[in-house]
């Protein structure tokens, strides 16, 4: 009599790896016609309809640049949804005034912040002026341009620093994934 061979997997902690099941996967397809990748972007059929599509990431890069959020309604039902979507937004809009997103517009960190106030600009500098800036400080309070004066030497430090800030914000904002 053959014995049964008893299962390694006997609950937490598993005994074997995660994923090595014996059970076959669902995969959904692509549904657009004649593509065999699978289908893991859901899209919308139609505003409002819980029915969706489900697309390979290229097709739903190509769905999403034609989609349209207000086609098949008329002029004033469009008008109207809009106002209504406004209106719920609004209370974000209020909060603005509070600054509850971070500092400025919510694009740049406390320190990029503090970083421009040492170099005397506005939380909306764009990075030329931020280098004409540093440029102007570096040139005023370089310590081979004032040799011996401590609070240069201070200053032309704190600049330096707040410039290295401002341009490791600047290439992460322009890096893009390979």
């Amino acid at each position: 009599m053959k014995r049964a061979r008893r299962s390694d997997d006997w609950g937490f902690p598993r005994w074997r790896p995660y994923g090595s099941g014996q059970e076959a996967q669902q995969v959904r397809l692509c549904d657009r016609h004649g593509c065999a990748n699978p289908g893991n972007c859901p899209a919308p059929k139609s505003p409002n309809s819980p029915e969706r599509w489900y697309f390979c990431e290229t097709h739903a890069a190509e769905y999403n640049r034609g989609w349209d959020y207000f086609e098949g309604l008329s002029a004033e039902d469009a008008a109207a949804r809009a106002a209504e979507e406004e209106r719920g937004a609004r209370s974000y809009a209020k909060a603005q005034h509070y600054a509850w997103g971070g500092p400025g517009d919510g694009s740049r960190s406390s320190d990029e912040m503090l970083a421009l106030e040492v170099l005397d600009l506005e939380s909306d500098a764009d990075f030329e002026t931020i280098k004409k800036a540093w440029r102007a400080l570096a040139k005023e309070t370089h310590p081979d341009v004032k040799p011996g004066d401590a609070e240069a030497a201070k200053r032309f430090a704190a600049g330096q620093a707040a410039f290295d800030v401002l341009k490791q914000a600047e290439e992460r904002k322009s890096w893009k994934p390979a």
